[in-house]
Parts: C-alpha cells; structure tokens; sequence
C-alpha cells in the first residue's frame, strides 16, 4: 500500500474516543492542507495568465497567497507531527534500549506538547493585539488579524498529535514516532 492510500484509508488505533477524534483531526489536515495548496497554485497561474496574456496582474493575488501560505504552515506542522516526519536529533536517543527509547520519546512528546500550548497561547495573545490595531489588508479589505487564526489552531493540532503519541508509548511496547509511526529506519541505500 502506498502512502497515500495509507493516508486515505487511515484509522487511528488509539484506545477509546481518543482513535475517532484522531482520525477526525487526519481528515480534516488532510482537506486544508491539499485545497491550500490547490487554490495557491490555481490563484497563482490565473496572476500569471493575467500578467502575460492581459497585460494586467490580479491586484490580490499575493494577499491571498500570503493567507493560504500561513494555512498551509500551520496545518503542515500538525500532519508532519502525526507522519514522524519532524527533524530529529538522535544520537543518544539511538543508543538507549528500546525501553529507554520509549520514556524519552514520551518525555520528547509531552514537553513538544506543552511547548506548542504555549505557543498556542503565545500566539492568540498576538491576534488580540493586531485586531486592536485595526489593519485589513490593502487589496482584500479582509482584517489582517483573521489570516493568522490559522497559526493557533496549527500548534493547537500539533499539540493534541503530540499528546496523542505519548499516550500511543504509554500503552504499546513498540516505540512510536507518531500514532501510526513505529521508530525505526528504512533501508534505503542502495550499493553502487
């Protein structure tokens, strides 16, 4: 099965409510993050079209790559968390049995967790802050504050995958990198 069918057909094994609303929350990444990357790529060949075949650029195209593009970063962050495809510093980490690998990938989940709380509310703070100003963007006339609620529903997402997978170690004797991420490297090199 390829990665995309797995993707397509995935169903969480965690224990409880906790299986649905993970496979709820992989759906709807899923959605936001291919219509980002559709409409950016859509709304960025009609600027060229524009440009080239008109003579004239559409004068919101970048406003409205700009919002896609913090969409797109900020539910990408959620889905690379829940594929274990965050950059890993491993050396110690490799060395430990695979008991000692399991705590500290629960203790790696937990404090990323919290740390992505944090910046959740880090950031609401900051949306507060620039609704008070006021700003819309220039072309759009939408209130620049509304492009960045995508930023704390990313670390909030990212956070519950975090947790997710510390819950995932808690209750496997595999280690998991993320819910259906089981640790381990592929071989792929190849002998020249």
């Amino acid at each position: 099965m390829t990665e995309e069918e797995s993707e397509k057909n995935y169903r969480s094994t965690l224990p409880g409510p906790l299986g649905p609303i993970d496979t709820w929350i992989s759906k709807i990444e899923a959605v936001i993050l291919a219509m980002g990357i559709i409409l950016m790529a859509i709304n960025t060949i009609a600027n060229v079209i524009g440009r080239f075949v008109f003579g004239e650029s559409l004068h919101f195209s970048e406003e409205v790559n700009r919002i896609l593009i913090v969409m797109v970063t900020f539910a990408g962050i959620g889905y690379a968390a829940r594929h274990g495809r965050h950059i890993r510093m491993s050396a110690i980490y490799d060395a430990l049995p695979t008991g000692g690998r399991r705590w500290l990938m629960i203790f790696i989940c937990l404090f990323t967790a919290l740390v992505m709380f944090v910046l959740c509310y880090y950031s609401i703070g900051y949306i507060l802050t620039i609704y008070g100003r006021g700003r819309v963007l220039p072309s759009l006339s939408i209130p620049v504050w509304i492009m960045y609620l995508w930023v704390p529903v990313g670390f909030t997402i990212t956070g519950i995958q975090y947790l997710l997978t510390a819950i995932k170690n808690l209750t496997s004797r595999d280690v998991y990198l993320s819910t259906h991420v089981v640790d381990g490297y592929k071989d792929t090199e190849t002998e020249v």
